[in-house]
């Protein structure tokens, strides 16, 4: 699952609404929006912001090697 549909499902069950994320998470509407549209580049210290609202953070992830 990615970033963009994680938060999006925390932010419905929570009921939320995109204004409410970003309010509560203390960053801007755009950054809510950039996040669930899928941007490929985003600051790591504000997408934990926004987790650390649902007591999470980043963090590494296995994946194939080469």
């Amino acid at each position: 699952m990615s970033l963009s549909e994680y938060l999006k499902q925390k932010r419905k069950k929570y009921g939320l609404t995109q204004v409410e994320l970003a309010e509560r998470s203390s960053v801007g509407l755009r950054f809510v929006r950039e996040i669930e549209q899928g941007k490929k580049t985003l600051r790591m210290d504000k997408v934990n912001q926004v987790l650390a609202l649902f007591g999470e953070e980043l963090g590494p992830v296995k994946t194939e090697s080469l």
